[in-house]
């Protein structure tokens, strides 16, 4: 059986006066750095893909473009793949050293990347031709995805257990926030640093920050699991049957579908809008799309990211499944945003994209607090890594790749395609105003002083003294 404390529902690092609430504050201002650096480092690669093409593949290369998309691919393939893995070691051993490790390792992979060439043209001379410039590189990327996938579960579940529920919209809100800001930076400093100094520059630039805020992740003090919400402190391990709970539990399988399909949309309109502007719409030039684009991104992530996780935290009180109707609704509201886009003329069609990323972005906190709300501490970081993994593997992964299917077999059409980003996000409206329904219910089960479970069993094992 459970051992349990019976704090308070604001219990947590926050309630043990004001060094606890600070030392939250610290973590939390530590984790939304990381955070941040974690797009700029995916981000970056976007920046200088032109410039690594043009030096790390052969001349005439018929199939750069692919080859150059699958190093993208390759991150994606392996942090979602690697992240269940340390979702499973982030409920059973200390998360601050989990998340240390991943930062210097993604680091020091991303600053690995800028040698591709010296390494190719080195074991060249030494008479080792069998790795070349484009497989290394294919390589770090792939480490920079485990080191993200050592963070990516983790970094939420420490934060549950940090703040407390009625607070943690609004703490996850700020923690998501480096969504949209992180991969503007990315964007413009790989620029910026690729255009001046070369691209290797822009990889070499990230190392010394990365590998410092890794460092003080070790500093940090391990909060116990649990130590802000009803349920207290786990004192055992979890087993494989209670990790089963999470497909019983609906208002988890319904968030996670509903996050599938909104990260399928996002996907698929961070790939393809400057070319649907620019070649489609014949609206406006590459440089001008690309900087008007990220633009209103960045301005409207910033906007409906803080904004959801507010409302969602002022209306959970009173309104029981509050974090995941906020969440529907405003992707119910952005579905017919989304069509418009396909008919409203240049240049008033920012205006409607504006509009419509501010629908897709206003679920970022709630949807991911959610899933911290319904999920026992003990296995947070595991819910999270699944989420991660099936997010991409059903989401972003396919979407650029299958919208550009459905244009091509629709005569270059893609109004056809971009249709799919609209009933993608029709979807998870439904996804998540369906699960609203049980998300009290699967709350309050959670917060037994025995955590009661769905029909069928869960969280059995013995105990651990």
């Amino acid at each position: 059986m459970l051992a349990h404390q019976a704090p308070s529902a604001g219990a947590g690092l926050t309630s043990g006066g004001p060094s606890a609430a600070r030392a939250a504050k610290v973590s939390l201002a530590l984790l939304l750095l990381i955070n941040l650096f974690n797009y700029i480092d995916r981000y970056i690669l976007a920046a200088v893909l032109p410039l690594i093409g043009e030096e790390v593949l052969p001349k005439g290369d018929p199939n750069s473009d692919a080859k150059l998309g699958l190093l993208t691919t390759a991150f994606l393939v392996s942090y979602m793949v690697t992240a269940p893995v340390f979702g499973w070691l982030g409920d059973r051993v200390p998360r601050w050293g989990l998340v240390g490790v991943g930062v210097i390792l993604w680091s020091l992979a991303s600053g690995a990347s800028g040698l591709v060439v010296e390494i190719d043209r080195s074991l060249a001379a030494a008479g080792y031709g069998v790795l070349s410039a484009y497989t290394a590189l294919l390589i770090t990327r792939m480490f920079i995805g485990i080191g993200e996938g050592a963070y990516g579960p983790v970094a939420p579940a420490l934060i549950s257990d940090l703040f407390p529920v009625e607070r943690r919209g609004m703490v996850m809100a700020w923690f998501y926030m480096a969504i949209p800001v992180g991969s503007a930076v990315g964007f413009a400093l790989g620029g910026y640093i690729g255009s001046h100094f070369g691209w290797r520059w822009a990889f070499y630039a990230v190392v010394p920050p990365g590998v410092l805020l890794g460092i003080w992740c070790f500093l940090r003090p391990e909060p116990p699991r649990g130590a802000a919400d009803p349920v207290g402190q786990v004192k055992r391990r979890m087993s494989i049957a209670d990790v089963l709970v999470l497909a019983r539990t609906p208002s988890y399988v319904l968030n996670v579908a509903g996050m599938t399909l909104m990260t399928f949309a996002l996907g698929g309109v961070a790939a393809w809008m400057p070319y649907y502007v620019v070649t489609f719409r014949k609206a406006a030039s590459l440089p001008d799309a690309t900087m008007t684009f990220g633009a209103i991104t960045v301005v409207a992530g910033l906007i409906a990211t803080l904004s959801g996780g507010w409302i969602a935290d002022r209306l959970q009180t009173r309104i029981p499944g509050a974090y995941l109707l906020v969440s529907g609704f405003a992707m119910l509201l952005g579905f017919p945003l989304f069509l418009a886009v396909l008919v409203t003329p240049f240049p008033w069609c920012w205006g409607v994209i504006f509009a419509a990323l501010l629908c897709l972005f206003f679920n970022t906190g709630p949807s991911n607090t959610a899933i911290a709300n319904v999920v026992h501490p003990g296995l947070r970081a595991t819910a999270f890594a699944i989420c991660i993994f099936v997010i991409h593997a059903l989401g972003d992964a396919i979407s650029p790749p299958l919208i550009g299917f459905v244009s091509d077999r629709t005569g270059n059409n893609m109004n056809a395609g971009f249709a799919l980003v609209s009933v993608a996000v029709l979807g998870s409206a439904v996804c998540w105003l369906w699960g609203s329904r049980h998300l009290a219910r699967d709350r309050a089960r959670l917060d037994s002083p025995i955590p009661l479970t769905p029909p069928g069993g869960g969280f059995q094992g013995p105990a651990v003294p």
